[in-house]
Formats: structure tokens, C-alpha cells, sequence
């Protein structure tokens, strides 16, 4: 009966270790996850443009009132370079118009370098980390982190420390006319300091948000930075600013 009773606890054993092994499997099972890559996000090939509208946000007179000034920019996939990190990069020429009424004329070149790990954009000089491996919701990553925020001179400190953050991989979302099926957001800035419905107090408001689409690239942008001073009657300084780029076209 001993022998008997303690083959009964031994295979018991054996069946609890099997359940929970086949447990721990199961669990690694459904915590996998397998990353797009940047480049499903963010191709990169010669002649490859996106046509955004973009309404720009000014101040004027002195800082006292502010107007939108829309314009449409195509951003242009001109051609493979070496970037002066000795790395391949895509150089990508920007051209402006006020509507497709007029003809389209140079206005900027940028620098777009696909690490593997990270998708970097160079414009003005400032190097941006758009994306970042892992592509999924909720993996945050210091975007800013190569701009000179912190020197005693520096007109950017506002951009000091962000976190971009992933949201909404993989789901479907409009903008402007089209229906994009597979979409990502980038969350970089939703900021307030002060009390800006106070014109007597001062104020600053940071706010920066981009979308990408699968196959396609950037599909949207808005960024938002303002510092209000009630001095002197109140005004916005400068370096005040907002755009939104909405894609209006694509190949």
C-alpha cells in the first residue's frame, strides 16, 4: 500500500509539473511580441514624396497677436548619401507653394538616416530621433537627445528631456481625406506650465505629436510652442511658433 500510495503522490507530481510547466510556456507564448521594422514605417527609397498642407502659426507685432499662414510642401526622396558620421543616409529636398495653383520652388534640404535601431532626421542642423526600436505601445525613447538643450545660450531648451512615446500601432485612423489602415503615433509633448488663460502670469506651452503610416511615412504633425511674458502688456517672445502637417498626396 506504501509503494502503491507514493506512485499515486509521484505521478501526481509529475502531472502538477507538466500543468504548470505547459503554464509557463503558454504565458511566453502570449507575452511575444514580434516589432514592425522602421522601415515598414518609414521607407526610404529615391523618388519617394509626400505632399503635406501645412498651416503655419506666427506671431506678429511684437508678439502681441498671432495669424495662420497656410502653404503645401512636397518632401522629395532625392537620393542615397554618406552622412559625416561615415553612414548611409537619404537626402530629401523639400519644395513649397502657396496652392497647386502655382509652381512648386526649392525651399530646404533635410537628411533622413535609417539606423536599424532608430530612424534619425536631421533639419537645421538638429538631429532628431523619430523612431526607435521596439515599435510598440507604450516604449519611450529621449527623442531630443542629441540637441544641444542645456548650454547657456541654447534657444531650445523647451526641448530638453522629452519622451516620445508609442501609441496606437497598428490601427487604422484618418487623416485629411485618407483612410489609413495601419497607422502609429508618436507622442512627444503635452506641456503646460503656468496659466496661459492668465494674461497676467506667465506662461509656456509645449504640445508635439506625429502619426506615420505603413508603407508610407509620415502622415501628420503638429507642434506647438509658445512662452507668453505679461511684461510690457503682455506678448508672445520669440521662437513662438506652431505648424500642422496634414499628407495631401502620395506615391
Amino acid at each position: 500500500m506504501k509503494n502503491q500510495h507514493f506512485r499515486i503522490n509521484k505521478l501526481a507530481l509529475i502531472f502538477y509539473f507538466l500543468l504548470f510547466t505547459f503554464y509557463l510556456s503558454s504565458c511566453k507564448k502570449s507575452e511575444s511580441y514580434t516589432s514592425p521594422s522602421i522601415a515598414d514605417y518609414n521607407p526610404l527609397q529615391t523618388g519617394k514624396y509626400i505632399t503635406y498642407q501645412l498651416d503655419s502659426l506666427v506671431y506678429l507685432s511684437f508678439g502681441t497677436r498671432d495669424t495662420t499662414v497656410s502653404y503645401q510642401v512636397k518632401y522629395l526622396t532625392d537620393s542615397l548619401i554618406t552622412d559625416n558620421l561615415g553612414r548611409p543616409a537619404y537626402r530629401i529636398f523639400r519644395f513649397i507653394r502657396k496652392d497647386e495653383n502655382y509652381s512648386w520652388a526649392p525651399d530646404a534640404t533635410f537628411m533622413s538616416v535609417n539606423t536599424g535601431n532608430n530612424l534619425e532626421f536631421i533639419e537645421n542642423n538638429l538631429r532628431y530621433i523619430k523612431l526607435q526600436m521596439p515599435i510598440k505601445d507604450g516604449f519611450t525613447w529621449k527623442g531630443n537627445s542629441y540637441i544641444d538643450t542645456y548650454s547657456a545660450n541654447s534657444l531650445l531648451r523647451y526641448l530638453d528631456n522629452w519622451d516620445y512615446v508609442y501609441s496606437n500601432i497598428g490601427k487604422a485612423d484618418v487623416v485629411g481625406s485618407y483612410n489609413l489602415d495601419n497607422t502609429l503615433t508618436v507622442n512627444q509633448r503635452d506641456e503646460i506650465i503656468g496659466i496661459p488663460d492668465d494674461p497676467g502670469s506667465y506662461s509656456e506651452v509645449n504640445f508635439s505629436q506625429e502619426k506615420y503610416s505603413k508603407g508610407i511615412g509620415m502622415v501628420y504633425r503638429k507642434f506647438f510652442h509658445s512662452e507668453y511674458q505679461p511684461n510690457n502688456g503682455g506678448y508672445f517672445a520669440d521662437g513662438s511658433y506652431g505648424v500642422t502637417y496634414t499628407m495631401i498626396d502620395h506615391n
